[in-house]
């Protein structure tokens, strides 16, 4: 299973994945954080993405991802990291840590991480 970011969820819809996230992502079961929801919510609603929450891609993609809740062992990780960053990178990268799943992607602040699992 992976964990992918806001953004690499967003190249994925638009088609803008590099060739190794490609090839990550068709060979593992798919999640989410919680909180990417409300991001691409507020990126929609800031207009700096279009993306169509009724539309059959997203739908499709939804049904594949495992979407998992910031809980307390969530925010347990939360104190853990070993990076600062904005709050909701924080939170995807705790619930990498959180369920021992690996993260995908190309936040550099995340990928200097030494606790937090990568793709």
């Amino acid at each position: 299973m992976l964990n992918l970011d806001t953004h690499i969820l967003i190249f994925l819809l638009e088609g803008e994945l590099k060739p190794r996230e490609t090839r990550l992502i068709k060979k593992n079961d798919l999640a989410i954080s919680d909180i990417v929801l409300w991001e691409l919510t507020k990126l929609h609603q800031l207009g700096r993405i279009q993306l169509d929450f009724n539309g059959p891609e997203f739908k499709s993609l939804m049904a594949l991802l495992k979407v998992f809740p910031i809980d307390q062992l969530v925010c347990k990780c939360l104190l853990a990291l070993d990076f600062k960053s904005d709050p909701a990178d924080e939170i995807i990268a705790a619930t990498s840590l959180a369920h021992n799943v690996p993260l995908l992607t190309r936040d550099n602040k995340i990928r200097k991480s030494r606790i937090v699992p990568l793709a």
